[in-house]
């Protein structure tokens, strides 16, 4: 599974831009994401704080991830402004039968695939071995365009997993 998405980030963004990461609770289908990246691209045109366009983008990454940034820098976001994106996120939701709002699944690489993990049971997974410390995880606690290219798909000994659960030695 190719991993590489930085290189696809605005490079006229600064480090702080804020960023926002939704997961879906499954994979778009082809069609839904051509659908999805159109209403994303919509959105980030027309996207303004009291009256003033934000410098924003949005992504779909790896079919499941959904990217919102926006450079305050250029325009801060305000409350009206964010209500604005988390409207789209929920038609997004409604419009796909997808759940973005789940903030107790956990997303991971697990032989080539993205596999998704209810919190409940990393414990679990960690104990048999499906999960080790060295398991690619996305951590979509990421605030800013600079954590989002450093730590946010990282080994799971360098996130908060790392404190949760006992890990086997077993590999995957």
């Amino acid at each position: 599974m190719n991993l590489d998405y930085k290189y696809l980030l605005d490079g006229s963004f600064h480090p702080n831009s804020r960023v926002w990461v939704y997961q879906s609770s499954r994979l778009f289908s082809l069609q839904e994401a051509f659908e999805v990246e159109e209403m994303l691209q919509q959105f980030t045109t027309q996207w303004k704080s009291h009256g003033t366009p934000v410098k924003g983008d949005a992504y779909l990454f790896f079919g499941q991830f959904i990217i919102l940034m926006a450079d305050e820098t250029v325009t801060g976001v305000g409350g009206c402004s964010t209500d604005s994106s988390v409207r789209l996120i929920k038609d997004i939701e409604q419009r796909f039968h997808v759940n973005m709002f789940d903030r107790t699944t956990l997303a991971f690489v697990v032989k080539d695939k993205i596999q998704m993990l209810p919190l409940s049971q990393l414990q679990y997974a960690a104990e048999n071995g499906f999960i080790t410390n060295d398991t690619l995880y996305f951590n979509n606690l990421v605030q800013t365009k600079e954590e989002l290219e450093n730590t946010w798909i990282i080994p799971v000994k360098e996130s908060w997993l790392a404190k949760r659960a006992r890990f086997s030695d077993a590999v995957v």
